[in-house]
């Protein structure tokens, strides 16, 4: 497999931490994810040095070169909307979903099918924002109502494509933010 293919299966094996959010407080999840990011850090800076048996192959089969801080990013997408969201777990996890599964499955299908950029982004495609949609929406129907996961899922396919700052902060954000307001106020 190639390079990207291994990325994003380490980006959707995130879904530990929407399966451990079901036996441990959001509290306890937040540290964990801080813990992780910690360690991420450490290895990384560990890893410019030194070979890490397993973990620098890993490492190295998977980053970008151009994007070194892209685990923060995405933890603190995550990190970020547990705190926000922990009211409900539910809004939290079908969020922290359609980051992991949306955001994997567009950057998969984009790159290998994708022939129609969006309007106003050359980046991003028609097929891998349909991706996003689809898998996204699959993934958040698990946790909250379909008219929530349709509209968290269509708005976060919409910042994954346009957001001027690293997606995984804004899309899990953008995507609980909307969830919440269609269950709990319209």
């Amino acid at each position: 497999m190639n390079k990207e293919v291994w990325r994003q299966l380490i980006h959707a094996s995130g879904v530990f931490i929407v399966i451990l959010g079901m036996f441990i407080k959001p509290e306890t999840l937040i540290l964990l994810c801080i813990g992780l990011v910690v360690f991420a850090e450490a290895l990384f800076r560990v890893d410019k040095h030194h070979h890490v048996p397993l973990l620098s192959t890993i490492l190295r089969t998977c980053k970008r070169d151009d994007d070194e801080k892209g685990f923060i990013y995405f933890f603190l997408g995550i990190l970020v909307t547990i705190y926000i969201f922990k009211f409900n777990m539910a809004i939290a996890n079908a969020a922290i979903l359609i980051l992991l599964f949306g955001d994997s499955v567009s950057t998969l299908v984009g790159r290998r099918f994708g022939r129609h950029t969006l309007p106003f982004q050359n980046q991003k495609t028609f097929e891998g924002s349909l991706a996003f949609l689809v898998v996204g929406f699959l993934m958040a129907v698990t946790q909250v109502p379909v008219e929530a996961a349709l509209i968290g899922t269509f708005l976060g396919m919409l910042t994954e494509a346009y957001s001027p700052i690293d997606d995984n902060i804004p899309v899990p954000i953008v995507s609980a933010t909307a969830i919440t307001l269609l269950m709990y106020w319209i």
